[in-house]
C-alpha cells in the first residue's frame, strides 16, 4: 500500500469516528491529496485543488469546508450533527456570522461542546459549518451567548 493510500484510509477512519460510519468515503474521494505539517502529520485534505477538511492540531478532529459539510448533510439523517436556526438568523449565519443561542430552534442532543456541526435553516438546508460553543442543554436553558462559532457560511 502506498503512502497516499495509507493517509486516505487514515482520514476516512477519522471521519467515520467523528461524524458516523460511511462519512469518510463520502468526504474524501480517491483523488484526495494531503498537505503535511513540518512534523509530517496530515494537516489539510484537498480534492481537485479545493480544501475538503483540515485536521485540528490540538485534538485531531476535522474542521470542514462547505463542500464537505454538504456531503455529510446528505449522508447523516436529521437531526444528526445539526443545529437548526430560525429564519431571522439565516441571512447573518449564512454570511459566516456567529450563531447565538436565542436563534437556535433545534439541536442534536448527542452533540457536545467543541464538536464540528452543520448549521441548517428550518427547511434543513445547510447554511454554515462551525464549532459548537455550548452544550445542547446550555443552549436550551440560556437565551444569550454564542452557540456556534461559525467557520464558514454558504454565502462566503
Amino acid at each position: 500500500m502506498d503512502k497516499n493510500a495509507k493517509m486516505l484510509k487514515k482520514v476516512r477512519v477519522m471521519a467515520d469516528y467523528q461524524f458516523g460510519k460511511g462519512c469518510g468515503e463520502i468526504m474524501f474521494p480517491d483523488d484526495s491529496t494531503f498537505q503535511l505539517s513540518r512534523t509530517k502529520r496530515i494537516r489539510q485534505i484537498m480534492s481537485q485543488g479545493k480544501r475538503i477538511a483540515t485536521v485540528r492540531a490540538r485534538d485531531g478532529t476535522f474542521t470542514l469546508s462547505m463542500d464537505a459539510t454538504t456531503a455529510i448533510h446528505k449522508h447523516i439523517p436529521a437531526p444528526g450533527s445539526r443545529v437548526t436556526v430560525c429564519d431571522d438568523a439565516v441571512p447573518f449565519v449564512s454570511k459566516g456570522k456567529t450563531t447565538f443561542a436565542k436563534h437556535v430552534t433545534a439541536i442534536d442532543p448527542e452533540l457536545r461542546s467543541g464538536d464540528e456541526v452543520l448549521v441548517v435553516d428550518e427547511n434543513d438546508m445547510v447554511i454554515a459549518t462551525g464549532q459548537l460553543v455550548l452544550s445542547p442543554e446550555e443552549i436550551e436553558a440560556l437565551d444569550t451567548g454564542a452557540a456556534v462559532d461559525v467557520r464558514c457560511g454558504c454565502e462566503q
